[in-house]
C-alpha cells in the first residue's frame, strides 16, 4: 500500500477498481504512475486540528495557502459596536481573517460581548482550514480595563508594584486571564511594562509597575505566567518602551532621546528578562528613538528594533503585534495607513493591528496582495508572518486547557466577575496602600476628625467615605465647577478628604492651602502630583478607582489596616520618602 500514500489514489477507489473490473494491482499500479506523470498530485485536505507538532503543522498549512490567504493571517481589526458589524463579518467570512482585537466600545453587555466572540469565531471556523481567530483585547487591570460590563475593576499595575511581591503579580494575571477565559478571549495585550521614567507621562502613569526596570521585569513576567496558566496569551508592550515621554502616540510620534545604551540597561531590562521566561508575544511601539541606528524611524516600524535588537541580539521567537496602526505615530511617519502597514511587516511585525474595519478593497490590503505578487521578498516576509501567527494559534488554541472558541453563556453569567479574583482583588489592594505623609495625623477617626468634607469625583469614594465618616458632608468637583464653589463647600469643616487623581484635581487641591483646615488627601491612579503639593496634613495612596482600593484606603486611614505599601518610584523631593511623614 506504499504506493498509495506516493500518489493520490483514495483506497476505496483502488478496492473498487480491482473488484468491480478484476484489474491486478500491478496493472494498476502502472495505470496510477502514468496518471501521476501525466498530472500534479492531488492534495490531500488539511485542517487545523489535524494532529501534528505546532510547527510542523504551520509550515504545512502555510504551504496549502494561497497569497491572499497567507496575507489574512496577518491582519488584526476591530470594529464600531456592541455587536459585530457586517463589514467585520465580511473580513471574516471573504479574507479569513488571523484575528479580531475587541475595544472598550464593544463590551458594556458581558453576555453580549461573548455572544459576539461565538458569532465571529463561528464563521471563522467555516473557512478552508477552520482557524479560530485570535481574539485579543487590552485588560491589563487597573486604569486600562477595555472589557467592562461585569469584570473585575482591579488595583492594576502600579498597586503591585507597590506591595512589590511577584505572587500579586501572578494572580491579577490569572484572575484577569480567567473572566478573559470564560469570553471566549484568547490573547491579552498586557502586562504592559513601561518604565515610569517620565513622571509627567499622562499616557503611562499608574500602568506601570514602577521605575526600577529589573522589578517591573520581575512582576511583568509573574504576571505573564499567571495569564498562561488561565489559558490566556500575555503581550508585553509597548516595545522598546513608552515611559520615558510625556506624549501620546495616538495624537503623535513621540521622541525619546535615550541612547541605545540606556535603553539596554533600562527599557529593555524587562523585556530581557521575559523572553527569557518563555514569552510569546510582544507589541511594538509607535515610538522615536532618534539617538539610535533607527533614528525617526517609529520602533513599530524599524527592522533595527524589531531584528536586529529584539530577535537576534536578544533571542525574541515569538510573534509581534504592532500597536494600532491607524494612531497617527505610525501613519505620520510612513505617510499613508497602506505604507504604514507594509513597513511594518518588512521590519519584522506579524499580525498588523487596526482599531476600525477598513473596506475590502481598501487599499491597506489591495497594496499589500499586489506586493505580494509582485516583490518575492516581501511575499516570503508575508508567509514567514503568517506561520508564526499559526504556530503560536497551534500551540494554544487548542487541547483541554485553550480557551474556548464558542464561549459557555451560561458561565459568563455566573462566572463573572471571578468569585475567587474578588477577595484576591481586595487582599492587593490592602496591601498595597502607601502612606505618604502623616504618621502623626493617621489614624483618623471621626471623633477626632470632627465635622469633614470628602472631596472627590468618583462615586466609590463618596459611597466608602460615607460608611467611615457616617456625617462627612460630600463635594463633587467637575471640569464645569470652580473652586470658589469648594472653597464655600469646605468652610464649616475641620477635615477635607480630597481625593486626587490628576493634574485637574490638583488645582482644586491647591486651592484648599488658604483656608488652614486639616487637609487629607486620598491620592488615586498616580500619586506623582503630590509633590507638588508638600503642605497638606496627610496622604495616603492607592493605585486605582477600584472599589476595593477605596475601601482599602479608608481602613488605612481609620487605622483599621497598616499603610505597607511602598511607593514604586521616587518623589523628587527628598522629604517625600521619609517613613515617618
Amino acid at each position: 500500500m506504499l504506493f498509495l500514500r506516493a500518489f493520490p489514489v483514495h483506497p476505496l477507489l483502488a478496492t473498487y477498481l480491482t473488484c468491480k473490473y478484476s484489474i491486478p494491482m500491478t496493472i494498476l499500479l502502472l495505470l496510477v504512475l502514468l496518471v501521476a506523470v501525466a498530472s500534479p498530485p492531488l492534495i490531500f485536505p488539511l485542517s487545523f486540528n489535524d494532529e501534528g507538532n505546532p510547527a510542523e503543522m504551520a509550515a504545512a498549512l502555510v504551504q496549502r495557502m494561497t497569497d491572499e490567504q497567507a496575507l489574512a493571517q496577518t491582519f488584526m481589526l476591530g470594529w464600531v459596536g456592541a455587536t459585530p458589524s457586517p463589514l467585520i463579518m465580511d473580513w471574516i467570512r471573504d479574507r479569513n481573517i488571523g484575528g479580531v482585537k475587541i475595544f472598550g466600545w464593544n463590551t458594556e453587555d458581558t453576555l453580549m460581548l461573548a455572544k459576539t466572540v461565538g458569532s465571529l469565531q463561528t464563521e471563522a471556523l467555516r473557512g478552508a482550514f477552520h482557524i479560530p481567530l485570535l481574539v485579543a483585547t487590552d485588560q491589563e487591570g487597573g486604569w486600562i480595563r477595555h472589557v467592562k460590563g461585569a469584570t473585575s475593576v482591579t488595583p492594576g499595575n502600579m498597586a503591585i508594584g507597590a506591595s512589590g511581591r511577584p505572587m500579586d503579580a501572578y494572580w491579577s494575571g490569572y484572575f484577569i486571564g480567567r473572566e478573559l477565559t470564560v469570553l471566549g478571549i484568547n490573547m491579552n495585550f498586557a502586562p504592559a511594562v513601561d518604565l515610569y521614567t517620565n513622571r509627567n507621562s499622562v499616557l503611562i502613569g499608574p500602568r506601570a509597575f514602577g521605575t526600577d526596570p529589573v522589578q517591573v521585569g520581575m512582576l511583568g513576567t509573574a504576571f505573564m505566567k499567571g495569564q498562561l496558566a488561565a489559558g490566556v496569551i500575555a503581550t508585553a508592550k509597548h516595545y522598546p518602551g513608552h515611559g520615558d515621554t510625556e506624549l501620546d502616540s495616538h495624537g503623535v510620534l513621540p521622541q525619546i532621546n535615550a541612547p541605545f545604551e540606556v535603553l539596554w540597561e533600562r527599557e529593555l531590562i524587562p523585556y530581557r528578562l521575559l523572553i527569557k521566561e518563555g514569552l510569546f508575544a510582544i507589541m511594538s511601539g509607535h515610538l522615536a528613538f532618534p539617538n539610535t541606528r533607527a533614528g525617526m524611524t517609529p520602533a513599530s516600524l524599524s527592522s533595527w528594533f524589531l531584528q536586529d535588537i529584539l530577535r537576534d541580539k536578544i533571542g525574541f521567537r515569538g510573534i509581534i503585534i504592532t500597536d494600532d496602526l491607524m494612531m497617527n505615530g505610525a501613519t505620520m511617519s510612513a505617510g499613508s495607513l497602506s505604507r504604514a502597514a507594509k513597513q511594518a511587516l518588512l521590519a519584522g511585525n506579524d499580525i498588523l493591528m487596526l482599531s476600525k474595519t477598513p473596506n475590502l478593497s481598501d487599499a491597506v490590503w489591495t497594496y499589500l496582495a499586489a506586493s505580494m505578487r509582485q516583490e518575492p521578498e516581501f511575499r516570503e516576509r508575508v508567509r514567514d508572518a503568517a506561520r508564526r501567527v499559526l504556530a503560536i494559534k497551534l500551540e494554544y488554541l487548542r487541547g483541554e486547557k485553550a480557551v474556548p472558541w464558542i464561549p459557555d453563556l451560561q458561565k459568563v453569567e455566573t462566572d463573572i466577575p471571578d468569585s475567587q479574583g474578588a477577595a484576591f482583588f481586595l487582599d492587593l489592594a490592602v496591601r498595597s496602600v502607601t502612606l505618604i505623609k502623616g504618621e502623626r495625623v493617621f489614624p483618623l477617626s471621626p471623633q477626632k476628625a470632627g465635622k469633614v468634607l470628602l472631596a472627590g469625583k468618583y462615586e466609590d469614594f463618596f459611597t466608602i467615605g460615607k460608611r467611615a465618616y457616617p456625617d462627612a458632608a460630600s463635594y463633587t468637583y467637575t471640569p464645569e465647577t470652580s473652586t470658589t464653589e469648594l472653597l464655600r463647600a469646605a468652610q464649616g469643616a475641620d477635615t477635607v478628604i480630597f481625593c486626587l487623581s490628576d493634574a485637574e484635581s490638583l488645582s482644586f487641591l491647591q486651592s484648599l492651602q488658604s483656608l488652614g483646615k486639616r487637609v487629607i488627601v486620598f491620592s488615586v491612579l498616580s500619586p506623582v502630583y503630590l509633590d507638588e503639593a508638600l503642605w497638606v496634613d496627610g496622604a495616603i495612596a492607592v493605585y486605582s478607582y477600584a472599589r476595593e482600593s477605596f475601601i482599602a484606603g479608608f481602613s488605612a486611614i481609620l487605622g483599621r489596616i497598616p499603610a505597607e505599601g511602598k511607593l514604586p518610584f521616587p518623589f523628587h523631593e527628598p522629604r517625600w520618602v521619609s517613613p515617618h511623614g
